[in-house]
Order: C-alpha cells, then structure tokens, then sequence
C-alpha cells in the first residue's frame, strides 16, 4: 500500500503545513521545533499570531503539545498572553529541552512532517519567498514511521530522557520535574 510523501521547500512548507493541514487538526497536534519566535499565518483574509490559530484548535476541542529548545522570544510571549485558551486550557501543554533540535508536527497520528525549519516567520511562517530561510522536509502518512515519531516524541514529553542526561546543569526546567 503506498502512502503519501511528500518533499516541500521553502513557502510550500507554509501552504500545505501550516494553512492547509494544521487548521484540519481534530484531536491533537504535537509541533517540536529548536527555535520559536512570533510567527504569523493569514487567517480569514488577515494576518495573525501563529497562536490564534492554536487558540482556535484548542477551543474546539484539540490537545496542544509544543516541546521547543529555548525560551520563545519577548513579542511571541506577549502575544501569548492575550490567548486565554493557551494559558487556561489544560488542552495545551508546553516543555522545553535545551537537547531539541527537532523540527516535527503530528497531526491527529495520520500525517506528519518533519524538516529543517523552525517555528519561526523565516521557517514556517507566512515570510515573503525572498525573506525566508532555505527550508526543506518531507510531509508524509505512513502509520509505522508516524507511530515510531510519535512514540519518541512521547518519550521527549515525559521528559524519560532527563534522568540520564548529561546536559541537566544547562536545563532551566527539568521535564521529569515538571510530571512529577
């Protein structure tokens, strides 16, 4: 049986991720990413905050999960703020792992991407073609391979890596601390 995998560079990653895939989320979408910046993304004819859109996912009943390496910068953090369903909503988890150098999304166990860009304008965001990083990835349906990405991400989640880890010292929020 063959399933869908597909290569998207650069603005496609934007197009079919980020407009056409993500907004058809029904139960959860799990996005790992290094670097998470404010990002916009045209919505109803106008730009908005990434996070409206996680907003609106979260308030229809889909579960959130953003696992990122650093902190997010100062204007995504205040835009934030301003979503109740982000800060409120048990629907939306957030972890930080310095060790993340991932760029991933799950949506509801049936498609996934993973690539180069980050959670960013210049990687996933909504940037014109000449602005924007050289990105790559691949999008893709195949059970097995999401399955094996869904369980490592799981893992990275529940923070089962932090007891072994020889980079604790650098960590600002141990996961494992966090479930506990």
């Amino acid at each position: 049986m063959s399933h869908m995998h597909q290569l998207l560079l650069n603005r496609e990653i934007y197009e079919e991720l980020i407009q056409h895939r993500i907004p058809l989320a029904k139960q959860f979408l799990w996005i790992v990413t290094a670097d998470i910046k404010d990002m916009h993304v045209e919505m109803s004819g106008a730009y908005a905050p990434f996070l409206e859109l996680l907003a609106k996912l979260v308030s229809s009943g889909v579960a959130v999960r953003l696992i990122h390496a650093k902190e997010p910068g100062p204007r995504f953090r205040e835009d934030f703020d301003r979503y109740d369903e982000l800060v409120d909503s048990d629907l939306f988890e957030r972890i930080l792992c310095p060790r993340v150098h991932t760029k991933a999304v799950i949506i509801d166990s049936k498609i996934a991407f993973v690539g180069s860009p980050n959670l960013t304008g210049a990687g996933m965001g909504s940037k014109h073609e000449d602005k924007r990083n050289f990105e790559a990835g691949f999008l893709f349906e195949d059970p097995d391979e999401i399955q094996k990405l869904t369980s490592w991400v799981d893992q990275l989640y529940l923070g089962e890596h932090c007891k072994n880890c020889k980079r604790r010292d650098y960590c600002p929020d141990p996961i494992d601390e966090y479930h506990s």
